[in-house]
């Protein structure tokens, strides 16, 4: 049976009509696939060596095992954000006499084979192997080790779906598991207790009694067994039809009206956010990344690195226009056939989208002021980063927008869901951070900060006095690209 499986996800995959588009997309993670897997194989090899020529005082094997728990924790972090559970598409079995069991033990088996899952083996396998040669311990502690880390990587994978689906249905439980790590966090960094030498200590354990390499997969085997329970108490027909019952609440935003033309625009994309569980999802995530310049700004490190600064700022600020305005107009792809064979002036709608996302860079600044604490230097990037924001990267994103030929659809949670997602997504990323902060680069080390914050703000400027002119090309290639965006935002695959 899982034979057959596999034969019907391949079909599925070859015959997908997004297949040869997304095709040269694909070619390029499994670069970047290639290219991580041998930076770990890299690291893997050289880790013990490094880390005994930095701390010389200290085992390697005895810093692995302090800090394996925050390399966890980071994977676990990573996997929210980019891996998916390797669902396959079931409501056609759902009528046929094929076993629950087997196709939700297929969903869960074949996760095993994840990049995820085996990426950290090119990491844990050649340092136990290099350890063992170098320090004499017993080969069967060092398997034993091995054993146990394997454990808690695949226990990792599942605890990834659990919380995927929690988060997936409702955002907001995530911020107790955020609080319960600052509290872990906290308690770290002021030495009342540590939970990484606790970690570590567990794991030393594992070294002088061997056996207790089974209880990483024993842990493993639960979330196994939990995640099957979830799969199959899901696995109805009617289970996608059910709804939360939730009381109706109507927003009109009548106070928009005072913006002129492009004010119905607004009330559309206001009541668009307000009404669909992706875009109000991603109020949630702005918030939360308000809190990312506290990573980098108390951190010494990086204080004679200001170009960091200016990342965070474009980061920080710009977080809503680049989650919201990287899939312009994709948010409308369900009725945008009808909006192009209207007599609606497209450059007011292009207005409307700047205009929102410009609104949020505003707020979000205002909203990050306190950062002040930690120097001037950091409030004027940031103030600067937001005119770099609202000048240069919101007519970027509205341009690149005018690529997008996948359909997004509102209700389905943001929570590690690449729907709407194509090459142009990818693209973007690249003016939008890379090129200011090389710009400042430059600037700072060959004049000096004055000068680099200066380009920066002047940029910004140019761009919003320029912007009629901006967005009459804009229009332009909306125009040239509308009948293929049209088509493109009709097919329902992903």
């Amino acid at each position: 049976m899982f034979k057959h499986f596999i034969s019907l996800q391949w079909k599925a995959f070859f015959r997908s009509a997004s297949f040869g588009k997304s095709l040269g997309l694909k070619i390029f993670m499994a670069f970047i696939a290639i290219y991580f897997a041998l930076v770990f194989l890299i690291l893997g090899i050289g880790l013990y060596p490094l880390l005994k020529e930095a701390f010389p005082e200290e085992d390697p094997l005895q810093i692995v095992n302090r800090f394996l728990l925050v390399y966890l924790v980071l994977e676990l972090v990573m996997r929210s954000a980019l891996q998916s559970l390797p669902v396959m598409t079931v409501k056609p079995l759902l009528a046929l006499p094929v076993s629950k069991g087997k196709v939700v033990n297929y969903v869960l088996l074949r996760s095993l084979l994840s990049f995820f899952n085996f990426l950290p083996l090119l990491l844990f396998v050649p340092f136990a192997v290099f350890t063992w040669h170098e320090t004499g311990l017993p080969a069967l502690s060092m398997f034993a080790w091995t054993v146990a880390v394997i454990g808690l990587i695949l226990s990792v994978n599942y605890i990834n779906f659990l919380l995927k689906k929690k988060f997936a249905d409702d955002i907001k439980t995530i911020l107790p598991y955020t609080l319960i790590a600052l509290i872990f966090y906290g308690l770290e960094r002021f030495e009342i207790f540590s939970i990484t030498e606790f970690f570590g200590a567990g794991l030393n354990y594992v070294l002088e009694m061997p056996f207790l390499a089974l209880l990483p997969l024993l842990l493993a085997f639960a979330l196994f067994k939990w995640n099957q329970a979830m799969l199959k108490s899901r696995f109805y027909l009617d289970e996608s039809l059910k709804g939360k019952v939730t009381e109706a609440k109507s927003q009109d935003f009548e106070w928009l009206r005072r913006f002129g033309g492009i004010a119905p625009f607004l009330q559309l994309d206001l009541k668009l956010i307000w009404r669909n569980k992706r875009p109000k999802t991603l109020i949630f995530i702005s918030l939360l990344i308000m809190g990312y310049g506290l990573i980098f700004y108390p951190n010494d490190s990086y204080q004679n690195m200001p170009a960091i600064f200016v990342f965070v700022g474009i980061f920080m600020t710009g977080i809503f226009m680049i989650n919201f305005g990287q899939f312009i107009p994709a948010w409308d792809s369900s009725y945008y056939s009808m909006m192009m064979a209207q007599n609606i002036p497209l450059k007011q709608y292009l207005n409307s989208k700047a205009a929102l996302v410009t609104f949020s860079i505003v707020i979000i600044t205002i909203l990050t002021t306190p950062y002040v604490y930690f120097g001037y230097d950091i409030l004027l990037i940031n103030i600067v980063c937001a005119l770099y924001n609202i000048g240069i990267n919101v007519p970027v994103l509205l341009f690149s927008g005018s690529f997008n030929r996948k359909r997004i659809e509102l209700e389905k949670s943001p929570v590690m869901n690449y729907q709407g997602t194509g090459a142009a997504q990818w693209l973007v990323g690249l003016p939008l951070l890379i090129l200011p902060i090389l710009i400042f680069w430059l600037l700072n080390k060959f004049f000096s900060f004055e000068v680099a914050v200066t380009t920066l703000a002047a940029l910004g400027f140019l761009g919003i006095i320029f912007r009629n002119l901006i967005f009459d090309a804009i229009v332009q290639s909306y125009k040239k690209n509308k009948y293929a965006m049209i088509n493109g935002f009709k097919q329902t695959g992903e």
